[in-house]
């Protein structure tokens, strides 16, 4: 019977057993009071602390946390502007007792700080240079923060601006002038093309208009090479140079005619188409080039004679 009054006892002196130990986990610092008064900090790993007498009052995180703020204030040129800005901190291990007893609430502490900074700074830049210069405004938010919050045990890893957000009306209207420069840039470019594909079809029909002259000059003196042919072989046959280029013309004519006529659809009309065509034709002719030879022989002369005065 007197065991079984001893169970309960040991019941409680094991529960009383298992008060004198508890465990830390990685990256937490625990804070021990004993009766109401701060005893000591106990780090990662098994601990031991006097049941009813010590008691832990918090456990603190020494990870790297991140706050967010989001704030919105105006810019130099009257923009209405939220900015998010990203603050990581972690409370120095070295300084627990700083961070839970001097600073009850860390957040707020931190938001009003980033508040402060953001309502510096942002005013005194016009909205583009908010975006080019966010990692300014983070610097001079850190600076800030890093003072004023390592008395209170915490220490400022990084802070960023990830976000900046202008009013609707205004990213509508930087969108229409990005559109808009966007175009005329395209347009500038369509005129550039536009302006090269007609030079370069320029030089194109120059060239050809080169190469066709040309043509058409070897064409005429392979002509003359063979109409001067055909005269010598008339010569050599007793016929002299006039009746030669007479015949040669008639010949030409008649070769024209029958061409004509293999071509059933043929929309060429050869005016006049008399025998004595040919001929009519070659007296005009040598009667046009001797009048052109005497002209140039005049002007020679005169001109001779201008220089002689």
């Amino acid at each position: 019977m007197g065991n079984y009054l001893l169970i309960p006892f040991l019941f409680i002196g094991l529960i009383i057993l298992f008060k004198f130990f508890f465990i830390v986990k990685q990256q937490t610092a625990v804070i021990i009071e004993r009766f109401g008064r701060f005893q000591s900090i106990r780090q990662s790993g098994l601990q031991m602390k006097i049941p009813l007498v010590d008691r832990i009052v918090a456990r603190v995180g020494l990870k790297i946390q991140q706050l967010d703020v989001i704030v919105e204030t105006k810019t130099l040129d009257d923009v209405f502007v939220k900015l998010k800005v990203s603050v990581q901190y972690v409370v120095i291990k070295d300084k627990v007792y700083e961070a839970f007893y001097k600073l009850e609430y860390p957040h707020d502490q931190i938001t009003s700080y980033v508040f402060d900074v953001v309502r510096a700074e942002v005013p005194k830049m016009k909205l583009d240079d908010v975006f080019v210069k966010k990692d300014d405004i983070a610097i001079a938010v850190k600076a800030e923060l890093q003072d004023a919050m390592l008395e209170y045990g915490y220490d400022i890893i990084k802070t960023l601006v990830t976000d900046i957000d202008p009013d609707a009306q205004v990213k509508a209207a930087m969108n229409r002038i990005n559109a808009s420069e966007r175009e005329k840039i395209a347009a500038q470019f369509e005129g550039d093309a536009a302006r090269i594909l007609i030079v370069e079809k320029a030089k194109a029909e120059a060239e050809s208009k080169r190469l066709q002259g040309q043509g058409i000059a070897d064409q005429r003196r392979e002509i003359a090479r063979g109409l001067e042919e055909s005269v010598e072989v008339l010569n050599k046959v007793g016929i002299n140079s006039q009746e030669a280029s007479a015949l040669i013309v008639v010949t030409q004519h008649y070769d024209t005619l029958q061409a004509i006529g293999e071509e059933t659809n043929t929309n060429l009309i050869l005016l006049p188409n008399s025998p004595q065509a040919g001929s009519d034709m070659l007296n005009n002719m040598v009667a046009s080039f001797t009048a052109s030879n005497q002209i140039g022989e005049a002007m020679k002369q005169q001109n001779k004679k201008k220089d002689e005065d």
